[in-house]
């Protein structure tokens, strides 16, 4: 058993600034549509809710990224953060190839000016 954790936090403005500059490239480059559906419902607190999934992206990314080949591209949009029937976020990792995991879990966290993500991973 091998056990993996990830913490990112980040200024929503920096996302915020991202999109607005880079608009749909940058979305699509970082997040699935399922992710761009949920956040872009979510009005004045949509940059909230794609700054909370990117630092969930980059927490995971530094938990596993021992696991993943070199030459894997685009591995943030291979992330996925979803929601359960209770609203607890999720990581759907099926489209990384990193080995059998036991166990996971995220927490995700904002407010207006910050975003934190914390991800931790039990591999078998």
């Amino acid at each position: 058993m091998d056990i993996k954790t990830g913490v990112d936090i980040i200024e929503v403005k920096r996302v915020q600034e991202a999109i607005e500059r880079q608009g749909n490239a940058f979305l699509q480059k970082v997040f699935t549509k399922n992710e761009i559906d949920y956040c872009s419902k979510k009005g004045k607190m949509m940059y909230q809710h794609y700054a909370a999934r990117f630092a969930a992206k980059e927490a995971i990314f530094k938990a596993v990224s021992c696991k993943i080949s070199p030459s894997e591209d685009d591995v943030l949009n291979k992330i996925e953060i979803i929601n359960d029937e209770s609203g607890k976020p999720i990581a759907n990792l099926q489209k990384l190839n990193i080995g059998k995991i036991v166990s996971m879990d995220l927490s995700l966290s904002h407010l207006k000016d910050y975003a934190l993500a914390s991800f931790s991973v039990l591999f078998e």
